[in-house]
């Protein structure tokens, strides 16, 4: 802001305080439409959200947790319902079917145009039928299968990745017969016998919950329907001192939150690796690791790589501590000096009983369950009304020992304990 003013001299307001002034009263006049939006209409303000940064996962994996935080559920991409962009479906986020990889616009206007024109689509028979010649081929129907776009029709996920191929080759063979005016049996069978004609799902089951992630990261770039880490989150949120997040350069600062040379302790997902040899065939590593919100670089320098490389392992879950390093215009990366698995960290499983004559009672219960599973963990038993304590350590707090201890005594009486990396 700058006022012209000479001594004894009226000041002079110039057109640059307007300026000014005009640019603050406009940003404020935005941050109030936004602040309404987002309180009065939080779900479709996330979809705009979400739709205005669709090509950039790491910032859609960002609003994505918002959207949780706020209680509001991401649905997987559906062709029934799904758009283009981000869309509202009841209390809920509809995912962008122009987010699967590979999907062309023209793809998504066919399958959004010949649905309101014809109806829902009711099965992927129907599906290749309606949809035959519109650019919709093998990888397509295969992308729409992992992102859980056919979800809303018959079978699991891993029934139409066995049957996907002969159904659209059954619709493409019926198209050419059609075309060169040839009959088949099918012309001729009834309804009934038409319906044993049907290609039918094989009894699979369904995908386990990784890989039905697995799939979900391929072709969307994020995670969908949950994420690896949920089950870690309280103990990941309780070690880190930052999150990917902060490593990523922010659009509006062009800069990254972390500092040169401080001192972090990330947590996440190892999701890729190399293995290089320096120049005196020393062994390094940069690996890259997952949290909640995206991905950062790891590098291993020799001098660490030998300490820690039994745990550079892909899909392995771990803590690293180590020091940020920073270059101008490029996202920061961290240099390692330690891996710490998650399984690492011991646990303490509190189990409280009224006083110790309630213990005695259930005492072989406990002695039973643990006789054969040594780890690094321990028990630690307190009786409320002496206000007494018993330890019995080097036992592995599994999940099946905690939830049949939350049968026998009450959730309220059970609590798990997690050690931090401080120890480390």
């Amino acid at each position: 802001m700058h006022v012209r003013c000479g001594p004894g001299e009226k000041p002079e307001i110039t057109s640059k305080v307007y300026l000014s002034v005009s640019h603050a009263a406009a940003y404020a006049v935005v941050s109030y439409q936004t602040a309404y939006l987002k309180y009065y209409y939080p779900v479709e303000f996330m979809a705009a959200l979400l739709t205005s940064v669709i090509d950039n996962s790491t910032k859609v994996s960002e609003y994505i947790m918002t959207c949780r935080q706020m209680g509001i559920e991401i649905l997987p991409p559906d062709i029934n319902e799904g758009q283009k962009a981000f869309s509202v479906s009841g209390n809920s986020i509809r995912y962008g079917l122009s987010a699967i990889k590979g999907l062309g616009g023209s793809v998504i206007d066919s399958i959004v145009k010949e649905r309101e024109a014809n109806g829902m689509f009711t099965s992927l028979k129907d599906f290749a039928k309606r949809l035959s010649g519109k650019e919709v081929n093998k990888r397509t129907v295969e992308s729409f299968i992992k992102a859980g776009a056919f979800d809303s029709m018959p079978g699991t996920r891993k029934q139409k990745m066995m049957v996907y191929v002969q159904v659209l080759d059954g619709v493409a063979a019926d198209k050419k017969r059609n075309l060169e005016g040839q009959m088949s049996f099918f012309d001729f069978a009834t309804e009934e016998e038409k319906e044993t004609l049907e290609v039918t799902m094989p009894d699979v089951g369904e995908y386990s919950k990784e890989d039905l992630l697995a799939f979900e990261k391929e072709v969307l770039g994020i995670y969908v329907s949950g994420h690896p880490l949920e089950e870690y989150e309280a103990m990941w949120r309780k070690n880190i001192t930052n999150t990917t997040l902060d490593f990523a350069i922010d659009e509006e600062t062009d800069s990254v939150k972390v500092n040169d040379g401080a001192d972090a302790v990330i947590g996440g997902m190892i999701v890729a690796k190399t293995i290089k040899a320096t120049r005196t065939n020393s062994l390094m590593a940069f690996i890259t690791v997952e949290d909640l919100y995206g991905t950062v670089e790891v590098i291993v320098f020799p001098r660490d790589y030998e300490k820690n490389r039994a745990n550079i392992e892909e899909e392995k879950k771990v803590f690293i501590k180590g020091r940020i390093t920073v270059e101008e215009d490029k996202p920061a990366k961290i240099v390692c000096q330690k891996i710490i698995p998650f399984e690492n960290l011991p646990k303490q499983l509190w189990v409280k009983f009224k006083n110790r004559a309630e213990y005695e009672k259930n005492k072989m219960i406990i002695e039973e369950s643990i006789a054969t599973v040594e780890g690094g963990d321990c028990i630690i038993i307190y009786c409320e009304e002496e206000k007494q304590q018993k330890k019995i350590p080097h036992i592995m707090a599994t999940m099946p020992i905690i939830d049949k201890f939350n049968r026998h005594f009450g959730p309220k009486n059970v609590k798990v304990v997690d050690s931090t990396i401080d120890k480390f």
